[in-house]
């Protein structure tokens, strides 16, 4: 099998990735920081809408410090980022979905 025809693979998935809307990225970073599934799919869904792309960066960036063992500790996280809106956004989204109210 030759150099080119083992990289189509990771190029392809390379390229897929990159296609993901930003509510799937989010969604994904959100479970890989802790969140279910469910709650993650919501909250994604609500926050896309109300924070700008260079926030949702942020938040997605947030898996690299490991999965919190709750949604406290989760927001807590989100807190430490400094950024009034997106925590404003992030701790409303977790209430509502947690309460039912969206989703």
């Amino acid at each position: 099998m030759g150099t080119a025809s083992k990289l189509l693979p990771l190029v392809a998935v390379a390229f897929l990735s990159s296609c993901a809307t930003p509510e799937t990225q989010l969604k994904g970073a959100l479970v890989e920081a802790g969140l279910s599934e469910p709650m993650a799919g919501c909250m994604a869904e609500r926050m896309v809408d109300r924070l700008s792309l260079a926030q949702l960066y942020r938040l997605r960036d947030l898996k690299q410090a490991g999965q919190a063992s709750s949604t406290d500790e989760f927001l807590h996280r989100v807190r430490s980022l400094g950024d009034a809106e997106i925590w404003t956004v992030t701790s409303s989204s977790a209430a509502l979905c947690a309460a039912g109210f969206v989703g």
